[in-house]
Parts: structure tokens; sequence; C-alpha cells
């Protein structure tokens, strides 16, 4: 079954999961998006293929809202994202170790005061990739791309700044949505809007500093927010969309990342896209639990054994603890993911890019 729906029995709700059989969801995941199903005002919820268990509700679903908005749904990092450059690097010129120097001694500042530029810790990313595959070339050719030139993606949100908004939101409300016409909801969408740009200008930021390493020039192909709330028509009526974890599937072509260990996927979406409420999923999810990481993989791995993957990309993070939490062992397979999507008729692949060297933040990140 592509398309799993109905109202599960407990909700008038329109709610729906893409996924295939081979998709593993994990039940918590799917008691939240009940639950978020259940608020009031909510029309329709759908969890991507990428589904799991977040903070109270769900990463990668889209949730549709009559008259109300819900910060506390949406989360902390809002505006988080990717963006894709093209560089003017051929892969052979591709200096790993002198690249990994250079990184190391750049100075990225971690304060609080001074996050602009700083990638921020958890999943959050800087990668350096290579064309791996091809599939439509007319669609590739028509984004500007070449298969000969590297590629820089960043994964970053708004830091410190989104959670600021959101704490000032919980202190006054807890976890209860606004009227979206109330001018608290006015305020909170105009603060969430600051955060958005902030999280677009610090991936720019954060490429520069990249491409300052590499000694290169790249010119920005995409950038697509995954955490957002937009006011959006939806069968003749302007609903609140809250992506918690998915991407608009209206931009046209978007990019679905893995992990460092497999590969991105550069996707055009087609077809019934309001089944999926115009959305699209945002990577590949976690399958483990951040705390439950190191003890499943220290046994097996040493850290420096994390820093090398089964593609033959390299990993530069300074904490070691991150190198085991965001291993590639600990998230879901991509690749189920995306045929999910293809089952459905959602997407079609453009192309395939190869991690090269992935960059993380080191332990000053986890202060932010």
């Amino acid at each position: 079954m592509v398309m799993q729906g109905g109202n599960f029995g407990i909700t008038s709700t329109i709610t729906r999961i893409i996924a295939t059989d081979k998709n593993w969801i994990e039940g918590e995941a799917v008691r939240q998006l009940e639950q978020a199903a259940g608020l009031p005002g909510m029309v329709e919820v759908v969890g991507m293929p990428d589904l799991q268990p977040g903070k109270g509700y769900p990463v990668g679903a889209a949730f549709a809202c009559r008259n109300s908005i819900y910060p506390y749904l949406l989360g902390n990092d809002i505006g988080c994202g990717v963006a894709l450059w093209q560089t003017d690097m051929r892969p052979k010129k591709l200096k790993i170790d002198r690249l990994l120097k250079r990184v190391e001694g750049s100075q990225i500042p971690p304060p609080f005061d001074d996050q602009f530029g700083s990638l921020g810790g958890g999943n959050h990313f800087t990668e350096i990739q290579a064309v791996e595959e091809i599939m439509l070339p007319e669609s590739f050719s028509g984004l500007g791309l070449n298969k000969d030139r590297l590629m820089l993606l960043v994964h970053s949100g708004s830091r410190g700044l989104g959670e600021m908004i959101l704490r000032r939101h919980v202190d006054q409300f807890c976890d209860q949505g606004l009227p979206g016409d109330s001018p608290e909801a006015t305020a909170y969408i105009k603060n969430h809007n600051q955060a958005l740009h902030w999280s677009k200008e610090n991936r720019k930021r954060i490429a520069a500093l990249a491409l300052g390493c590499l000694g290169v020039d790249a010119e920005p192909i995409l950038d697509l927010p995954h955490n957002f709330i937009s006011r959006e028509l939806l069968d003749g009526e302007f609903l609140w969309l809250h992506r918690k974890g998915a991407v608009s599937a209206r931009e046209g072509a978007t990019i679905i990342p893995g992990s460092r260990g497999t590969l991105t996927y550069l996707v055009q979406p087609v077809g019934d896209l309001r089944q999926a409420l115009f959305s699209l999923p945002h990577g590949a999810g976690r399958k483990w639990k951040r705390s439950d990481c190191r003890g499943k993989l220290k046994m097996r791995y040493r850290p420096e054994d994390l820093c090398r993957t089964e593609l033959g990309g390299h990993v530069f993070c300074q904490d070691k603890d991150l190198l085991y939490e965001e291993a590639p062992q600990a998230y879901k397979d991509i690749a189920t993911i995306i045929e999910s999507l293809l089952a459905a008729e959602l997407i079609e692949v453009i192309a395939t890019f190869r991690p090269k060297v992935t960059i993380k933040s080191g332990r000053e990140a986890r202060r932010g």
C-alpha cells in the first residue's frame, strides 16, 4: 500500500502516511501524528516516508490547520533547511587532506551572539558532493547543473534565534495554539519570518566560509526550508500549513539528503501532490535515538573509523559523541524513502550526488 489513509479511528481529521510495506515507521511516530490530528482546527495531516518521533509531535510531516497556528508543533529550529551550490571545481581537483587542514584552522564563531555562519549541532552539516548519476539530463541541465562540477550542500537553521522565539511563545502559552487572526499570531509570524530569512542568510554565510576553504567560486541552485508555517490555498480555502521536517513541493526541484554515508537525491515533484499536502520528505529520518547510538556502535567502531564512509567519503567532526550520534547506521534507508515517493508517483529522480567531504560542528555547537 502506498497511501495509507483514513482517520485512524480517533478524529475526523484526514490522516495519511505516504509509505510502502518496506518503510519502517515507529509506533510512537504514528501516535504523535494522531495526537497532532486531534488538535483544534486541524483539517488534514500527512506523514512522510521518513516520519519519526519528535518532541511531542513527529518530524517528517505536514499539517493543515484552519484558523489556528501551532508554534510548539513547529518547534525551535524555524527555517531549518538545505541549500545547494554548484562550484567551479572539478572533482579531480579536490585535495581532501588540504581541505580538512583548512577547515580545522578556520574560525567559525560558536557563541550565541555570534552564531551567524555556524552550523549548529545535531544533523546539521556542510557537504561537498560529486555527481553520481543523472537520470533526467534535460531537467539536470535546465537547473544550470554540470556533471563535471562539485556541489556544496548546506543544512542548517535559525540556531538560537529560533529557540528564543519558541521559548517566548511557550512562556506565555505553553504548547497551546494561537487563533490565526489574533495579534499574538501576527507577532509570532513576524518573528517566524525573520527566522526564515536569518536561516537562509546563515546558509549563505556557511557556504561562503566553505568555499573560502576550497578556494573556489560557486553559484546558488536551491534553498529550501523544511521547518516553517505558510498560508496556502487548499481546495479553495486558505489554511495554515505547518511543515515539520518537510519541504514544499510547490517550488520545483528539491533536494532529499540521506546520511553522510549514502547518496543525496535531486528530485522533481510530479503527480497528485495534493495528496501529500504539496510536501516532500526532508531526508532519511532517524532510526536510533541519539542516546542509543554510542552504545550500539562503540564496540564495533572507533571514532576514527567513523571519519570514513562506505562510499569513500571523509568526515570532519571534532565531537566524538556527535560522530556516533550522526553515524549512517543511525538513519533509515534513504533508498526506501525514495522508493515510497516513486511508488506514490510523487517524484521523478533527476540525479544523485555522492558525498566526498562532510563537515560537522564541534563541541561548541551543543551550547547553542
